[in-house]
C-alpha cells in the first residue's frame, strides 16, 4: 500500500528542506519507488533534489480550460483518460526517486471540472509507488481543493518564532476543515539554535498535534543552496540530515504498526 507524507509550513521555515531529506531517508531505508509531488510553485523542490523540472499540473488544467471552451478538445478520447496520460507526460523519472511538478492552483474562471480528474490521475499514478512525499504550500492550496492524494502523515515545520507557530496554528484550523483525509498530524520545529526558547515550547505545546522532534539550524543547508548543490547531498555528517532521520524512523514505525 502507498504511504503519503506531507509536508507544510510558511515560507522560510525549512518544509522543503525536510521534503527533500524526507526523499533522502525513504530511499535509503528502500521504501522505493518515490513519487515527490512539488505543491509549491515557489519551492523548487526539484532543485533540492537534484532533478529536472518538466511541465506542470496547472499547465495541463489551463490548456484543457482552453480546448474545452474553445471548442479544440480532441475527439475519440475521454477526458480521465486524457488526463491520465497529460500527468504522465510530466513526471520527470531519477533513480528510484520521480518528480510531478502541480505548478499553480486555479484561478478566476477555472475549468474546475478538471480537479477532480487530476486528482483521479494522481491518485492512480501515487500507487504506482512505494512512498509519496507532498511539498505543500502554507495555504495547502493543492490539498484543499482535493488535486492531491489523502494524507497517512502531515508534518507542519515552523521555525522557533512566533509568526512561524502563527502560521502553524492556522494550518492546524485548516487541516480540520479539509475534504482530503489527514491521518496523523505532527509539528517539526526548525533551523533551532542552542536550547528552545520556553515560550516557544509552551506555545507549541497549546497547538493540539504533537512535537514530533527540533531541528538544528545548519549552516551546510545554506551553503548547498548557494553552490546550487542538491540538499538530498547532506549526509550524516550534516547537522540536520541524523535529526530528520530520528523524526522519520519514530514515525514511520508508527505508520507501519496500523
Amino acid at each position: 500500500m502507498t504511504e503519503t507524507l506531507a509536508v507544510v509550513g510558511k515560507g522560510g521555515t525549512g518544509k522543503t528542506t525536510f521534503s527533500a531529506l524526507t526523499v533522502k531517508y525513504l530511499r535509503e531505508a528502500g521504501r522505493t519507488p518515490i513519487l515527490a509531488i512539488d505543491a509549491d510553485p515557489s519551492s523548487n523542490l526539484n532543485m533540492a533534489l537534484g532533478m529536472e523540472l518538466g511541465e506542470t499540473v496547472g499547465q495541463i488544467r489551463e490548456d484543457t480550460r482552453d480546448q474545452v471552451t474553445g471548442g479544440t478538445f480532441q475527439p475519440g478520447i475521454s477526458k480521465p483518460d486524457w488526463f491520465q496520460y497529460q500527468v504522465m507526460q510530466c513526471v520527470v523519472e531519477g533513480e528510484d526517486v520521480d518528480l510531478l511538478a502541480m505548478g499553480r492552483p486555479e484561478g478566476p474562471g477555472c475549468y474546475c471540472a478538471a480537479n477532480h480528474m487530476l486528482r483521479e490521475a494522481i491518485d492512480r499514478l501515487g500507487n504506482n509507488y512505494k512512498s509519496v512525499v507532498i511539498d505543500n504550500e502554507a495555504g495547502m492550496e493543492h490539498i484543499s481543493r482535493q488535486t492531491t492524494r489523502d494524507v497517512d502523515w502531515l508534518f507542519i515545520i515552523s521555525d522557533p518564532s512566533q509568526r512561524g507557530l502563527s502560521a502553524a496554528e492556522h494550518i492546524v484550523r485548516l487541516v480540520g476543515s479539509l475534504g482530503t483525509r489527514i491521518g496523523r498530524t505532527g509539528l517539526i520545529i526548525n533551523r533551532v539554535v542552542g536550547e528552545l526558547p520556553e515560550e516557544i515550547r509552551e506555545r507549541a505545546g497549546a497547538l493540539g498535534v504533537p512535537l514530533l522532534g527540533i531541528l538544528p539550524q545548519d549552516p551546510a543547508v545554506g551553503r548547498y543552496d548557494a553552490e546550487g548543490r542538491p540538499l538530498v547531498d547532506l549526509d550524516e555528517s550534516s547537522d540536520i540530515y541524523p535529526a530528520v532521520k530520528a523524526v522519520l524512523q519514530k514515525c514511520l514505525q508508527e505508520l507501519d504498526r496500523t
